[in-house]
């Protein structure tokens, strides 16, 4: 059989094309496989409406820090 070897200059470009970024069409709906499970959304929600609150409360340090 033939082999083809891709130059890693080639996959880097490869990676910021816009087709890369999309998904295929005709992918079956698996959800925390080809997409986000339930569990994961709201979790990823919640963390985002946390992350809300701390900024908009501005009394918080940028960086938690466990000491």
């Amino acid at each position: 059989g033939t082999r083809i070897i891709y130059d890693r200059k080639f996959l880097m470009e490869c990676r910021n094309s816009p087709v890369a970024k999309t998904p295929p069409s005709d992918l079956p709906d698996i959800p925390g496989v080809t997409s986000p499970n339930v569990e994961e959304l709201k979790l990823e929600n919640h963390h985002v409406q946390n992350c809300e609150e701390k900024v908009s409360a501005g009394e918080e340090q940028q960086f938690d820090m466990d000491i």
